[in-house]
């Protein structure tokens, strides 16, 4: 029986053309995080499960991650995502290093999931912390950064919405508020997160069944959903509207806009899954009707580099994969022309192969990506493969040409071509480039 020539289920084959989105995607990312003062660093795509136990959260450990146990009897995971991992290497250095810490990784991550539009078990993501900050600034700066990077792909505030919440704001609602005990309040945490996945009436009705009868006739879910309802902060019940998170939340509404982040905006009902945020929570939202979902986020976690027995560092990261933002950038019709890295392809005619490479090794020694197509097959499929391949120039050389140092530089894309020295050909494609 043949080989399937599909890749493993919820994973992608990415050819050169979905190389080129994904690299541009990456680079204008690490373009930015660079431009911020934060420096790259990366680690072993597989951590101890441990790692993920302590804080992740049990339906990431229990339901989605990739466990097995390695030949000496380890329980390892391939990394779901890569804040545990950055904690860890800031904890195995804590006093060497200096802070604030600005670090960013790039990379793949794992959850078996089922597939879905942008959601897929093997991912790649661009994961970006700060470490040593106390105050709202290191979440100021972070949001910035994010919008920063939508605006770098060209996009508009129209066309997303940066939401915020805060999980001591979650806590106290949750308990104070409406009474639940720890146990009603992960699982309301947790299906509020899921909420926009789910019918209203479904929602509701599991809102529903969380509660205890006593809790259900003295109005909870009423109660409950009213907070999260509210179109902004002055719409929350008196009892909630003053508390102190909500000052500190209106603060950093309010010093964003000023910043020229107006489109961010509060949001009572944003949880974010995992159970180490300690702090405000944010996500960017696509606001496209055919992508209205959430894209990425992040968020203030404070206690995960003291789960390895060192004093806790202040941290607030986030992380936006690429599947999302590919689906953002396709519906805005944000997508750049994006030709291939070999800038001129070299048809060869004639029995000149071997003598035509010391042309070619000039143009490379010059900086210019050189195919050179060692086929033998006819000019016109040579030119045609030139084609297929997107690769934007072609020259041809045969006795002629080489003789006398002259070159018919075709730009595939308009059909012109003109004649020049190689010297010239190679400063008229680095001119095309930049």
């Amino acid at each position: 029986m043949a080989l399937s020539t599909q890749p493993y289920k919820g994973a992608r084959d990415f050819y050169p053309s979905d190389m080129r989105l994904r690299n541009y995607m990456f680079n204008t990312m690490r373009q930015v995080a660079r431009s911020y003062g934060y420096e790259e660093y990366d680690a072993p795509v597989m951590e101890p499960i441990e790692l993920y136990k302590a804080k992740t959260g049990d339906e990431i450990v229990n339901e989605q991650t990739y466990t097995f146990e390695d030949r000496g009897g380890r329980q390892v995971a391939l990394r779901p995502e890569m804040t545990p991992t950055v904690s860890r290497l800031v904890a195995a250095k804590r006093q060497e290093l200096g802070y604030p810490l600005r670090l960013f990784n790039i990379g793949p991550r794992w959850r078996y999931e089922r597939q879905q539009r942008g959601r897929y078990r093997e991912f790649f993501q661009c994961d970006i912390d700060i470490f040593g900050v106390e105050t709202v600034d290191a979440e100021l700066e972070l949001i910035q950064l994010a919008d920063k990077i939508m605006k770098s792909f060209g996009a508009k505030h129209s066309m997303y919405v940066i939401k915020l919440n805060s999980r001591q704001f979650i806590n106290f609602f949750l308990a104070d508020y409406l009474g639940l005990d720890e146990v009603q309040q992960t699982s309301v945490a947790k299906l509020v997160d899921r909420m926009n996945k789910l019918p209203e009436s479904e929602f509701v009705a599991q809102l529903d069944a969380l509660c205890t009868p006593t809790q259900r006739e003295d109005g909870t879910v009423e109660r409950l959903l009213a907070v999260l309802n509210a179109a902004d902060m002055d719409a929350l019940p008196e009892e909630l509207k003053h508390h102190e998170t909500l000052r500190q939340l209106q603060q950093v509404v309010e010093v964003l806009h000023g910043a020229g982040v107006d489109n961010v905006e509060f949001d009572s009902s944003l949880m974010r899954g995992f159970d180490y945020y300690t702090g405000i929570v944010f996500e960017v939202f696509d606001l496209h009707p055919d992508n209205n979902r959430s894209m990425f986020g992040g968020g203030r976690y404070d206690g995960l580099v003291g789960l390895f027995g060192v004093e806790p560092v202040p941290t607030v990261g986030f992380a936006m994969g690429d599947a999302t933002l590919a689906n953002f950038l396709e519906v805005h019709d944000l997508v750049p022309q994006l030709d291939s890295d070999v800038q001129l392809y070299v048809a060869v005619t004639g029995d000149v192969v071997q003598e035509a490479q010391k042309a070619v090794a000039e143009l490379r020694e010059e900086g210019v990506n050189v195919a050179v197509d060692i086929s033998g097959k006819k000019l016109d499929k040579q030119l045609k493969t030139a084609d297929k391949k997107g690769i934007p120039y072609v020259i041809v050389i045969g006795q002629q040409e080489l003789a006398s140092g002259q070159y018919s530089l075709k730009n595939l894309k308009t059909g012109e071509a003109e004649t020049h020295s190689l010297a010239r050909i190679a400063s008229l494609l680095q001119d095309s480039r930049n």
